[in-house]
């Protein structure tokens, strides 16, 4: 709820004179108690400010406002009490990372200005929020597309891996999807320094050669070395730098880190490449499964499972016969589309953009396209009943 507080102290008296000192100046609710105050934060937040008294039954003001920050971190949080402890300061700062503490008696001017305070706060988030979802979403998917010129083969893979990961991280309930996706998504910017006989080998399942693999080997750190220079994507870069890392340690940078302490977003991204690499080699979904099952210490389990879990919840996809005049956005390629003259224009497995279609319409003007082609149409509000485990 954009500018609306959420006032929550156990005494109702109290929240009734919040409301006739403030009703006037800001959008305000109050709620009974911290079980009636997390319910108001499920069902009508989320909140741009929570103000919470520190001393009630049940459940203090600080393990109260760590719950509200679980559920709404872009929330900002507020602790009214007439207990002026230090130490119960220094507790709710630290464990609820909270905006204000406030001590009682507190002046109806000294919290509406505390609360005006915290809804600029707020505002600040919310656009910081508002820049990286989509003023630099859209400057990497522009990224993403030229990618698409380029190196048809590595944006192929890319849109793959990024419909897996979104799937393993929403049945893991990973709360913030941005950086894991953004991930997928650039994880292969960096096989721009490869010829495109060394891919189509690895995207086949092809033995490189010693020379090869150890090109291959560098196409992460390229990727992290050009992400890391935009502007707010560290962790993204982050992610990308460990892709091939595995869970025992083994690969990757080439540091310590092993299990839980690599980025859970980096360990997702390996399941799914991994996967992909798989069924790029010819391996049924269940086959590719039961590989990764199978490879000891290569991933964290976890994961591995939530990628069964996600095909079960799996869209159906119809599969037509198609030529680029039937093209429409949302569509997914299920093979390669090239030229006349064998030219790689779009890669089997990815989805169908407005520039890929203006690409291969000129495309067809000017040289030719080779159709009709098969496609994939998602059959929206059906689940998909495989399961890549097998009965």
């Amino acid at each position: 709820m954009a500018d609306a507080i959420l006032c929550v102290d156990d005494d109702a008296n109290i929240l009734d004179g919040y409301k006739r000192h403030l009703r006037k100046e800001f959008t305000l609710d109050t709620a009974v108690g911290p079980e009636q105050g997390l319910r108001m934060v499920t069902e009508r937040g989320p909140f741009a400010v929570v103000v919470s008294d520190l001393q009630m039954p049940g459940m203090n003001g600080i393990q109260f406002l760590t719950r509200v920050r679980e559920q709404a971190p872009d929330t900002v949080r507020m602790l009214l009490t007439g207990n002026a402890d230090l130490q119960a300061s220094i507790d709710a700062i630290n464990q609820g990372q909270l905006f204000r503490f406030l001590t009682k008696p507190c002046t109806p001017e000294a919290l509406a200005n505390a609360l005006n305070a915290g809804l600029a706060q707020h505002r600040l988030i919310t656009a910081e929020r508002e820049l990286l979802e989509h003023t630099l979403s859209g400057s990497i998917k522009v990224l993403c597309e030229v990618l698409s010129l380029v190196n048809p083969e590595a944006f192929g893979r890319s849109s793959r891996i990024t419909r897996y990961v979104e799937a393993i991280a929403a049945n893991l309930h990973v709360s913030e999807l941005w950086p894991i996706k953004t991930a997928a998504m650039l994880s292969q910017i960096g096989c721009v320094i490869l010829p495109e006989v060394v891919l189509k080998k690895v995207y086949r399942g092809e033995a490189l050669t010693p020379e090869e693999s150890q090109l291959f080997n560098q196409h992460p750190f390229v990727a992290y070395d050009l992400v890391a220079k935009i502007p707010r994507m560290k962790r993204v870069a982050e992610i990308i730098k460990f892709q091939d890392k595995y869970y025992d340690g083994v690969g990757g940078p080439g540091d310590n880190r092993q299990g839980n302490e690599i980025p859970m977003e980096a360990r997702i991204l390996k399941v799914a490449l991994d996967f992909d690499a798989l069924e790029s080699a010819g391996k049924t979904k269940t086959e590719a499964f039961e590989q990764l099952r199978q490879r000891k210490g290569w991933y964290d389990p976890t994961i591995v499972e939530a990628l069964k879990s996600a095909f079960a919840q799996e869209i159906k996809y119809e599969m037509r016969t198609a030529v680029v005049a039937d093209l429409v956005c949302g569509m997914v390629l299920a093979e390669d589309i090239k030229s006349s003259t064998e030219v790689l224009l779009a890669s089997k497995g990815q989805e169908v953009t407005q520039s890929l279609i203006m690409r291969l319409q000129n495309f067809g003007e000017a040289g030719g396209v080779r159709q009709p082609f098969t496609v994939l149409v998602p059959m929206r509000g059906q689940e998909q009943k495989v399961d890549p485990a097998g009965p």
